[in-house]
């Protein structure tokens, strides 16, 4: 009998379906996978001298498999993801967004003022991610040796927010 109608029989129910397997755990890795996979991920950086954007995406998906498996790798991957983007997607955004201004401010007069400025910080700008090249390299050199490598502020803000 159910609860509700206390004259209609029992009919059972069919059985649950069975819970899926959990996922399995994967291993740690070993130091020497750990100071590789980090040097990768501040190496991926050299991806964008080819094509101009995939360095941070491959920082991203080194972050994104080995976040389980080190601390270690995926804070260093962590690092190179968004310094790559502040630096490569951030000067391309300031040059950008500098021309448009001059573009829109050109058909009055002070938009004449900005065209000098614009072509002297262009160079400029062009410049930063040539920096920032050299700067990942040299992370990766830093963790292929085993060394806890941060940028400069982004390695102290990340280590606050991610590893708490």
């Amino acid at each position: 009998m159910t609860m509700n109608n206390p004259e209609a029989p029992y009919t059972p129910q069919p059985p649950a379906a069975p819970l899926p397997p959990e996922p399995p755990v994967l291993a740690p890795m070993s130091p020497a996978d750990e100071r590789t996979w980090a040097m990768l991920a501040h190496m991926s950086v050299l991806l964008n001298l080819v094509t101009g954007f995939l360095g941070p995406v491959a920082a991203l998906v080194i972050f994104l498999i080995c976040q389980n498996r080190s601390r270690y790798v995926a804070y260093q991957a962590l690092q190179s993801f968004v310094f790559q983007l502040i630096w490569w997607a951030g000067g391309g955004a300031l040059i950008g967004l500098m021309w448009a201004i001059v573009g829109i401010t050109i058909p009055l007069v002070f938009g004449l003022l900005f065209l000098p400025i614009a072509c002297i910080l262009t160079p400029v700008l062009a410049v930063l991610p040539i920096g920032a090249l050299i700067y990942g390299f040299w992370g990766g050199i830093e963790t292929s040796q085993g060394k806890d490598f941060k940028y400069w502020l982004i390695g102290d803000w990340l280590r606050g927010t991610y590893v708490g």
